[in-house]
């Protein structure tokens, strides 16, 4: 079952590439106290995700952290170091965190999975945003396949107002 507004953020462990190598961030901390902002993508250097969907929230991320946001995080099934790769390509600094969730169980726990293993591509993330407050999900938006309306940096900010 897909995650819904009221429900619990789950307890997983995501992966973020540093300096120092890939380091584990628990949705403990990444969500606890704090109003976050998560949208996931099928893949980092996927052509909607690195034309539109990334970019979208980068140049967003003031107007986010003006309505409250504490936290803007982009989450995919890849590794560390594909994400940590997307990032430095992207110019990405910090105004999102790029999460890997590189076995996909994090997305399967929220019921946002997406098996393209017939497409040569394993299992996914679908496209989403999720708005959470202190653990408690607030909104969530999940694109139908082939779509980019509902995730993207500009709905997260209507929802705000």
């Amino acid at each position: 079952m897909t995650i819904q507004p009221g429900d619990s953020i789950p307890a997983a462990t995501l992966m973020q590439a540093t300096a120092e190598g890939p380091k584990e961030v628990s949705t403990e901390a990444l969500f606890k106290g704090k109003t976050v902002v998560l949208f996931g993508v099928p893949g980092a250097f996927t052509p909607t995700c690195s034309a539109k969907h990334l970019p979208g929230f980068v140049t967003q991320a003031d107007a986010l952290r003006a309505k409250g946001v504490d936290t803007i995080a982009c989450m995919s099934v890849n590794d560390a170091f594909v994400m940590g790769a997307w990032a430095k390509d992207q110019g990405i600094t910090d105004q999102v965190v790029m999460l890997a969730d590189g076995s996909a169980a994090f997305t399967r726990a929220m019921g946002l999975e997406f098996d393209l293993t017939a497409r040569g591509l394993g299992v996914r993330s679908q496209r989403f945003v999720l708005v959470a407050k202190d653990g408690k999900v607030s909104h969530v938006a999940v694109e139908a396949p082939g779509a980019f309306e509902v995730s993207k940096a500009e709905a997260v900010l209507a929802h705000l107002s």
